[in-house]
């Protein structure tokens, strides 16, 4: 009897928690959110606040970390947990949940999150992939469908986008961001936070998205891994904040910290970052979270304890702690010992529980548990379709001699190389709910799109590395560098042999998933030793060769530049990697891919990047003179620079038309350039506008990147495309931090990449 009546105080108790938010709806406004999360937070206890500000991962899932929490049942039927993630599956999230909102004493749902990073079971290219599409509608389509998938498998919360600008491909984490330009990665910004969440939470198909790292983590010294940042305001303002601020502006429902520290203070644990920054100058309302462990390594980087660095990390603003309990744990003594104050826990507890409100968990703990949805939309046919096609916009042809490629399907193609049969390395790095066992290499990929009238002769040629120490850092999350039994000269003979009976050579080859992305942080940027020697040996026999290389960062080139007859950069391209890979090769698409980092030539260049300043002694040209900046046995420019990518046709443009040589504040000029298909093959072509301020009050970069169009033209064809330039477009932030235009003299820049322009000048007038 006494077990009857708990289950009907619960019942009863559940029902006027929902029966509170049914009436007013997931999308209501502040007022109706404000009104239910008072009475809910009145029946709190102080304990139950801080357990809504602690985030964990019960393990035997997904592995993003290093730590995994324990006891995690008991603290959730405790009232100590406000979501969890690294829990997959609609069946496991529903039970979990369960266990929140019939046993906990106020039954307050779980938020569920996941590194949604690019795609959830339906796997996209690698985030810098998605980005040389320069196409913001389809990388928005791109996540419109993770979040379709993953909602339907029970989650509400992407760890996406990660929008940090870099300008060293050292750091394995390029692979998850847009590459170096502050202006391209705000427009990816938007568009991926508009895919997660649509028009707005609460819908069954929308994911709260979270942008990260916040902030600067892009520029980590040395390319290592968490590394130190420094720099100054202007740079920040100017250059790496852009892409965050444009993710709050678009609505992003959360923010993470990054393991940085931002002027000598993690960024964590940072107030000005989190609160004046964040909070107060750009108005962001959301939940800001800790990344894995970020609030305890504030010890390493020398802030206090555990309970010191939980309170500097609540006093800056911190909202939720992900992993590490230190806010369950030693809050509650803060306050005692008046280190914090009850107002602060407050605040933070409304901040996750206003996001449970936003995504409809009070009114339906269950709403993104839908097993007939999860079985009808994961992996779904169209889903796969749409992997393929997005892939293919995302491949950038590096060189073509000869025109070589597209491949015809007739004869004899030699594929070789480590990656063509290895689905293992097909989806990218943090693919975490993918299974690579789904993939499709691009040895399947050929034989699908090939036909009947192509012979395919096949070999491995190499292995991805010969050294077994590097192979076992690679292998972490499992075998993606597998040693083969035979010897490198065995491999090597077996495909000269095969080489020798084709008409034409593609080999696969460059980095495993895993020698890129988190804790991948590399010296050597080039591809494998064990698989130079292979390209050597396969330029030697004199027929065609064609590259396609597979990586999550810029590599340097110089070498497999000499050697091949054409390059294909096709990242790590995800599920349908195989077919887009060989719908590109036979031309069934037209490449159209841009590169959005720079390709050194050494890694000596790095940091390089195309929006530069000039020095006081700038080099005119590429050729080598004393008192210049430059080197003594490189070159200035990049192997291949931001912005460019072939195409089997080509591009020609006219001069630049202006509508007027001058403008005011008030005013805006049009640009206007003609592009001609001057080729062969019906083909895509992005047109990229830049500007140059050339006087200012303090010094700006070379050009900036301000616009750019993607069309579609027919062989033969020609189209007017015409850019607006108002006064927005020629602001900055100057040592004051004062976002303004300056009057003076423009250059104008549009053309095909970063280094292939037409020119005009106009002057702004005040």
């Amino acid at each position: 009897m006494k077990r009857l009546q708990r289950i009907i105080v619960v019942v009863m108790l559940f029902f006027s928690l929902t029966t509170a938010a049914q009436k007013h709806n997931t999308t209501s406004d502040d007022h109706g959110m404000k009104t239910y999360i008072d009475a809910l937070m009145k029946k709190m206890t102080l304990q139950e606040k801080i357990g809504q500000l602690n985030l964990l991962t019960p393990g035997g899932g997904i592995l993003t970390g290093a730590v995994v929490s324990s006891n995690v049942e008991t603290k959730i039927i405790n009232g100590e947990v406000g979501g969890l993630f690294g829990v997959i599956g609609e069946e496991k999230i529903r039970a979990t949940q369960e266990l929140a909102v019939t046993k906990s004493r106020l039954h307050i749902p779980l938020l569920f999150g996941s590194d949604i990073i690019h795609g959830y079971k339906t796997t996209f290219p690698i985030p810098l992939g998605l980005s040389c599409s320069w196409d913001t509608a389809l990388i928005e389509r791109s996540a419109r469908i993770a979040a379709t998938e993953a909602t339907a498998d029970g989650l509400c919360w992407a760890f996406s986008p990660m929008v940090d600008i870099t300008r060293d491909p050292r750091w394995g984490r390029v692979a998850e961001g847009s590459g170096e330009d502050p202006y391209l990665g705000s427009q990816i910004a938007k568009a991926m936070v508009h895919g997660y969440q649509g028009d707005g939470l609460g819908k069954e198909n929308t994911l709260m998205a979270c942008v990260k790292h916040f902030a600067l983590y892009g520029a980590v010294e040395s390319g290592r891994e968490y590394n130190t940042t420094d720099m100054s305001r202007v740079r920040m303002y100017n250059e790496y904040l852009p892409p965050y601020k444009a993710a709050v502006d678009a609505g992003v429902g959360s923010v993470m910290t990054s393991f940085n520290e931002v002027d000598g203070i993690p960024a964590t644990g940072n107030k000005w970052l989190l609160t004046d920054l964040l909070r107060n100058q750009w108005g962001f309302d959301g939940l800001i979270v800790s990344d894995y462990t970020s609030v305890n390594e504030m010890i390493a980087h020398g802030m206090g304890d555990l309970q010191a660095v939980s309170a500097l990390a609540l006093n800056a603003g911190l909202d939720m702690d992900m992993v590490g309990e230190g806010y369950l744990t030693t809050l509650e003594r803060s306050l005692q010992e008046k280190k914090i104050t009850l107002k602060q826990i407050d605040y933070a507890c409304r901040k996750v529980l206003e996001a449970k409100y936003k995504l409809g968990l009070f009114d339906d703990p269950y709403r993104y548990c839908d097993s007939a949805r999860a079985k009808k939309e994961v992996l779904s046919n169209d889903k796969r379709i749409a992997a393929r096609e997005i892939a293919e916009h995302c491949f950038v042809l590096l060189k073509n001699n000869n025109q070589v490629l597209p491949l015809k399907k007739s004869g004899t193609i030699a594929l070789i190389g480590p990656l063509a049969n290895d689905k293992n390395n097909m989806l990218g790095t943090w693919a975490v709910s993918g299974d690579p066992q789904l993939s499709v290499p691009v040895l399947d990929g050929i034989k699908n799109v090939a036909g009947s009238n192509t012979t395919i002769l096949y070999a491995k040629g190499a292995n991805i590395t010969d050294d077994s120490i590097l192979a076992k850092n690679i292998n972490v999350f499992g075998l993606r560098a597998d040693i083969d039994k035979r010897s490198p000269d065995e491999m090597i003979d077996e495909a000269l042999k095969i080489a020798q009976q084709s008409d034409v050579i593609v080999a696969v080859v460059g980095e495993a998933s895993e020698m890129s992305g988190e804790c991948a942080s590399r010296t050597d940027i080039t591809i494998p030793p064990s698989q130079k020697k292979l390209i050597r040996a396969l330029a030697k026999i004199g027929k065609p060769l064609v590259l396609v290389i597979m990586s999550g960062r810029p590599l340097v080139l110089t070498e497999e530049n000499d050697l091949a007859t054409a390059i294909l950069q096709t990242w790590h391209a995800g599920t349908e990697a195989g077919d887009a890979i060989a719908d590109v090769l036979f031309n069934n698409y037209d490449p159209s891919g841009k590169l959005t980092m720079s390709f050194p030539r050494s890694v000596g260049q790095i940091p390089i990047y195309y929006d530069h300043k000039n020095t006081g002694r700038p080099l005119i040209g590429n050729t080598f003179e004393k008192f210049r900046s430059d080197y003594i046995d490189e070159q200035n420019s990049p192997q291949y620079p931001f912005g460019y990518g072939l195409s089997y046709t080509k591009f020609s443009y006219s001069n630049i038309t202006l509508n007027k040589k001058s403008m005011t504040p008030s005013d805006k000029i049009e640009a206007t350039v003609t592009v001609t298909n001057t080729g062969n093959y019906d083909g895509e072509e992005t047109v990229e506008l830049y500007l140059q301020d050339l006087v200012a009050s303090i010094t700006r970069p070379v050009k900036e990147l301000k616009g750019f169009q993607k069309i579609f033209l027919k062989k033969g064809e020609s189209k007017e495309v015409k850019f607006i330039i108002g006064i927005d477009d020629l602001k900055f932030y100057n040592s004051d931090l004062k976002y303004a235009a300056e009057p003076g003299d423009f250059n104008l820049f549009i053309g095909g990449s970063s280094d292939n322009v037409q020119t005009a000048k106009f002057v702004l007038t005040m």
